[in-house]
């Protein structure tokens, strides 16, 4: 199903621009559709959180954004990158050559699952080296970068950087991966679930870290998690993505305390979370709708307790519902009353 979608506006804030993009991947029993016409701005500056269950589509919009989508996966639609002080990149039409060139140097990626990706018989000066050498970077800038970076991550780069990967932890390779991610200087830094590997205090710490980074280096963060609550005081917005498009994006505040979308509510009260007593917080019923077997009307209706036969038949607009808060529900201004947060302190109907 592709949803029709009231497209945002775009302007000097703007950094990157998605427009009705798809991803789909053809299969022996039909086209299955894991990016669903979706439509986005990244401003710059921010740091925007992308959220949803597993299956969402979180990935792989994530990896649309540097058309990073693995064969066979057809990606489509238009996504477009607007550098500081030069002429916009069509993404989707660069070449080989232009695609080299827009990753690491201008969009930066740190790949779900990327501590494994470190080569065992290479010490990390290698591999920075390496990344360097391959973009015709200034060897001495580029280090001299690196090792800044690296202290600023609260390691010391002579140590680590004659390091190999057997040799340090989990949360020290994570935080080797973002300075490289960060050494060629980009503009955007697109992290898919850079803390799922880690402990709870781990991730913590590397959350403060990219608060620091972010303000240090001016950066905008796209920044791909299950974890809502993760997120709850790093991000300046949030986008809750549900069966393969966005269901709902505002402020932090506003899908946490009051969110428009059945889908975010039922998220929110599905959280563990420390103010919430365990008798008030329940699971979703149902599952994801199959990327195959493409619903008619709300993508979200068979486990949404308000839907009736218009969700049933037709497919809500992502539309305003307050300043900067947009949701895609018929039935939104019910949610208050119909579907109460769980959390302390949520907001009056």
């Amino acid at each position: 199903m592709s949803r029709t979608v009231q497209a945002e506006r775009s302007d000097a804030d703007t950094v990157i621009e998605v427009r009705d993009t798809s991803v789909t991947f053809d299969m022996d029993r039909g086209k299955s559709r894991v990016l669903d016409s979706v439509n986005l701005d990244v401003r710059r500056g921010e740091i925007l959180g992308v959220i949803g269950e597993s299956g969402a589509g979180k990935s792989m919009f994530a990896s649309a954004l540097i058309d990073a989508v693995v064969d066979p996966g057809v990606l489509n639609g238009d996504i477009t990158y607007y550098p500081a002080d030069e002429e916009p990149v069509d993404v989707l039409e660069l070449d080989d050559e232009g695609v080299r060139q827009l990753r690491w140097r201008d969009i930066s990626f740190v790949f779900q699952g990327a501590l494994s990706s470190w080569n065992p018989t290479m010490t990390f000066e290698a591999h920075f080296k390496e990344t360097i050498r391959a973009h015709d970077v200034s060897m001495e800038e580029g280090m001299k970068r690196g090792r800044e970076l690296l202290r600023e991550l609260y390691l010391d780069p002579d140590r680590v950087l004659d390091s190999y990967p057997h040799e340090l932890s989990g949360g020290m390779k994570q935080r080797m991966l973002i300075a490289l991610s960060l050494v060629l200087d980009p503009e955007v830094l697109v992290l898919d679930e850079p803390t799922a590997a880690l402990d709870l205090l781990m991730q913590r710490s590397i959350i403060t870290l990219l608060g620091d980074l972010q303000e240090e280096y001016d950066l905008t963060m796209v920044f791909v998690t299950h974890d809502l609550e993760l997120l709850a005081d790093l991000a300046d917005r949030l986008a809750v993505m549900y069966a393969f498009e966005f269901v709902e994006v505002g402020t932090p505040r506003e899908l946490i305390l009051d969110s428009k979308h059945p889908y975010t509510r039922s998220l929110i009260n599905s959280t563990p979370n420390l103010d919430t007593p365990i008798d008030k917080m329940h699971t979703i019923p149902g599952e994801s709708p199959d990327p195959v077997e493409t619903l008619q009307g709300c993508s979200y209706h068979p486990r949404c307790q308000l839907a009736d036969d218009l969700c049933e038949t037709s497919d809500p607009p992502l539309e305003d519902v307050g300043e900067g808060h947009r949701a895609a529900c018929h039935y939104w201004e019910d949610v208050d009353e119909e579907i109460p947060l769980s959390i302390e302190g949520g907001a009056e109907p």
